[in-house]
This record gives structure tokens, C-alpha cells and sequence, in this order.
């Protein structure tokens, strides 16, 4: 591999180095971030001084590295260019299956809704802002199912795997046997395990550069095994649509 100019490679260090701290839920210290990255200390502490300096990262006065309020500006505009994306694709879902459609990101230890598109139908949904569980919701089954299990391991021993409901996984080894499920079937299912009376199914986006996944979400009585068999189709269109317009605005 060719080696890259100290400029680029520079600022990829820098973003990793965000990267890492976001994974953690927003907060490490200088030591944790040396164990997960391959850079020396003294080149850790040096970026992290710039991107201090410049508001992507604050330092807490328990000498912890957090993410900077300058990041939040930018989020909003990311958002607000992955909702423009993922508005009429969430529509079409809607439209074609009569409940509710939702896009959630991985968010630390949660996922965040960023998207939706309520069915027209009488229910309470997932506003948008509000962060899930990854190992209860469909949308955060679905993205677990994408990462690889040291780093689910972490994010569930962080979570402390709270149990919403009598369905929900509330040890490792069933948060793992869901997994193994999402993986193999290429979907998952929230079987009232986030809260009772409500069912989900979701997809991961493929290839998107932060996990990701659409969920179609109503009352258990209307979710039941024959829509899900007949929402797969539409989820992978949706999701597919979603994944070459992230990764075309990449390319670009």
C-alpha cells in the first residue's frame, strides 16, 4: 500500500481517533483510547490537543476526552441531509405497507432515530431523537447483527442489557443467539421486546459508513408473521436505495 502524505494521514487519525471516542458512548480517557488504537500515546495526545483546540473535542475535568460541541452542527447537517435521503423511501414504505417506517443510526451504546414516517393508522411511535436499546429494538438488533462481536460484547456490557419487557434478552448469551439469528436470516425481529403490544421488523443498511437500519413497527395483532414475510421484499429495496445513495455521496 502506497504510503500516504503526513497531511491525510493526519486528519484520518484525527477522525478515528473521534471515532473511537463516539464507540465508547462519547467519554474515554487517554488510556482507553491507547489500547484501542494502534497509535503511540504521545501521538494520541497531540492530535487530541488540536481537535481540543479546535472544539471537536473537550477535555472534562476529570482529564476524559469527550466529544466537542463543534461536532453538533455538523450532525445536524448530516442529519438533515440523510433525512432529505431517507424522507421518501421511509414514504414509500408507508405506502406500501401502512405502518410505520423508521431509520435509526448507531449511537453509542443505543441507536437514534433519525428518520420516520408515522403510519396513518392509531398508534404511539419512536419520535425522532429518541435513542433504543440495540439488543431490545428491531432497528438496534439489525446493526448489532452488523458489527463484529468484540465490539457488541462492549456495547452491551455498557448498556447493562435493561429488560423493557418480559421478552427482552436479558443476557449475553441470548444477546448473542439474536445475533447469530439476525445474521443468518438477514433480518430482525422485536417480538414486543421493547414494549408490549409492538412489533418490528428491520433491516440493516449494507455498506453505510455509520451502521444503520430501517424498521417497519406496529401493534403485534397487525405485525404478525404473514407482514413480516411480505415486508422483507420492500425493506431490502428500501435499505438498498439508502446504502448507493450513501455510498455514491462518498464517492463523489
Amino acid at each position: 500500500m502506497a504510503e500516504k502524505s503526513g497531511g491525510v494521514q493526519s486528519v484520518e487519525r484525527a477522525f478515528e481517533l473521534m471515532e473511537l471516542i463516539g464507540r465508547a458512548g462519547g467519554e474515554c480517557s487517554l488510556t482507553e483510547l491507547s489500547a484501542e488504537s494502534p497509535l503511540p500515546p504521545p501521538t494520541i495526545h497531540r492530535l487530541l490537543r488540536t481537535l481540543v483546540g479546535l472544539g471537536y473535542v473537550r477535555q472534562l475535568p476529570n482529564r476524559r476526552y469527550a466529544l466537542g460541541p463543534r461536532l453538533i452542527r455538523l450532525g445536524e447537517v448530516a442529519n438533515r441531509q440523510l433525512g432529505a435521503v431517507a424522507g421518501p423511501v421511509l414514504q414509500s414504505l408507508v405506502d406500501e405497507l401502512a405502518e410505520t417506517a423508521s431509520l435509526a443510526v448507531l449511537d453509542g451504546d443505543m441507536v437514534i432515530y433519525t428518520g420516520q414516517v408515522p403510519s396513518s393508522k392509531v398508534m404511539r411511535t419512536n419520535e425522532v431523537g429518541k435513542r433504543v436499546g440495540l439488543h431490545t429494538s428491531g432497528v438496534g438488533k439489525a446493526v448489532l447483527g452488523e458489527l463484529d462481536d468484540a465490539r457488541i460484547l462492549k456495547l452491551v456490557t455498557q448498556s447493562g442489557l435493561p429488560a423493557p419487557t418480559g421478552n427482552s434478552a436479558s443476557t449475553l448469551s441470548a444477546v448473542f443467539a439474536n445475533v447469530e439469528r439476525v445474521r443468518a436470516d438477514g433480518y430482525a425481529v422485536d417480538d414486543e421486546e421493547f414494549e408490549v403490544g409492538v412489533r418490528s421488523v428491520a433491516m440493516a443498511v449494507p455498506g453505510a459508513p455509520t451502521p444503520m437500519a430501517i424498521g417497519i413497527s406496529g401493534p403485534s395483532a397487525r405485525v404478525g408473521d404473514e407482514f413480516v414475510a411480505r415486508a422483507l421484499p420492500a425493506l431490502t429495496k428500501a435499505t438498498s436505495v439508502i446504502s448507493e445513495a450513501l455510498i455514491g455521496a462518498r464517492e463523489r
